[in-house]
């Protein structure tokens, strides 16, 4: 199993969106390296699910549903998607500012490549993360 790190703008879509939704196909995603690791996500896989701008924390747990696939929001290029559904939420949203000051965690991409959107996280850093969560 790999775990995933996605960021969201809240106001674009959030946490509890995605939980109503039930399931969403993660799309969107414009930038050769983060869309590599969607094409590197297998069902199954574990995904840390980011508020990003705004609130920038950790919310929830999320799971790959579906391997990538074309992305039909794209009007030119080759860019993929993978289908996610809501695991659940963290008891405690875990902040960049723990993140960053955490010895494991500020080592995590979103912290060394913040630009990226789609990021690989290590088992211990997702467990980390779950940790400071509350659970």
């Amino acid at each position: 199993m790999n775990y995933w790190l996605v960021k969201s703008e809240p106001a674009a879509y959030a946490w509890s969106a995605f939980v109503k939704d039930r399931r969403t196909a993660w799309t969107g995603v414009r930038n050769f390296q983060a869309r590599n690791h969607l094409r590197a996500m297998k069902t199954g896989d574990l995904v840390c699910f980011y508020h990003s701008v705004t609130d920038k924390q950790v919310v929830g747990v999320a799971k790959v549903a579906r391997e990538f696939y074309p992305d039909a929001t794209a009007t030119e290029g080759d860019w993929s998607c993978v289908d996610l559904v809501p695991v659940k939420a963290l008891l405690k949203p875990v902040s960049l500012a723990t993140i960053k000051a955490d010895p494991l965690l500020r080592e995590m991409p979103l912290v060394k490549q913040s630009r990226l959107s789609v990021t690989p996280l290590s088992e211990a850093q997702f467990r980390h993360l779950l940790q400071l969560g509350g659970e």
